[in-house]
């Protein structure tokens, strides 16, 4: 026993740094992947305000015929032909910035709506959800993007949505298409978990929402802005 104790005790430090090696390495990993848990919030807790602004009624009830669940369970919807054909053109959004946040991230416009297609296009930025409206259409341009607060990623786009919440009334927000620019006043922010949130898609009116998204199969809390069109320029 004695022997096998000092052998042992002579190798310690190769143990030691074999074990710093393996923590290091998976620690790396699991950030790259955004793989690191958060920490825990209580199922009791309350959908609270993120910021005191106007209740701004931007879902235009009467006229919706058409909404996504925001977690992305239940039936997948597609926009009404009505919709759909309201206009020949089909403009989509390529980029999104917000000036208060100093951020300026790139839009996918994915038309499958599997929720793995979903994820894998939220990698590359935001992405609008293929059965919400074009930047041509009457209705919601509904974007998704993902939000964290770890020190270090490796794909920036883990971030595309990183401080959302702190937006406010008035504040502006643009998205670019190919030749023109769409500018939206924040009307409303709020936190609410993805399971008591639909957005509603249709009717007139042109509006934007966006939303922190960790996997659209996800029902975690998510912050949530919705804005209103107020002018579009050509570039």
């Amino acid at each position: 026993m004695g022997i096998n104790f000092e052998q042992i005790w002579g190798r310690k430090w190769a143990f030691l740094l074999t074990f710093f090696l393996v923590f290091t390495v998976s620690y790396i990993v699991l950030v790259a992947l955004d793989w690191l848990p958060e920490a825990p919030t209580s199922d009791s807790e309350q959908p609270e305000e993120v910021e005191s602004v106007p209740v701004v009624d931007v879902s235009n009830e009467e006229n919706q015929s058409t909404s996504i669940q925001i977690d992305g369970t239940g039936d997948d919807q597609v926009v009404d032909d009505e919709k759909a054909s309201s206009t020949n053109e089909v403009i989509l959004p390529t980029s999104i910035a917000i000036k208060k946040l100093d951020k300026v991230v790139s839009v996918s416009n994915p038309t499958s709506r599997s929720i793995a297609d979903l994820d894998a296009a939220l990698l590359n930025g935001a992405v609008r959800h293929p059965d919400s409206a074009t930047m041509s259409q009457e209705g919601t341009v509904f974007m998704l993007g993902h939000s964290s607060y770890l020190p270090t990623v490796f794909n920036k786009n883990f971030q595309a949505f990183n401080g959302i919440q702190n937006l406010e009334w008035g504040d502006t927000i643009e998205v670019f298409s190919d030749n023109q620019v769409f500018e939206y006043r924040v009307e409303k922010v709020y936190r609410a978990q993805a399971k008591d949130v639909t957005v509603p898609i249709a009717g007139t009116g042109k509006t934007l929402v966006l939303a922190t998204c960790n996997s659209f199969g996800s029902v975690d809390d998510r912050y949530i802005v919705e804005a209103k069109q107020i002018n579009v320029k050509s570039l």
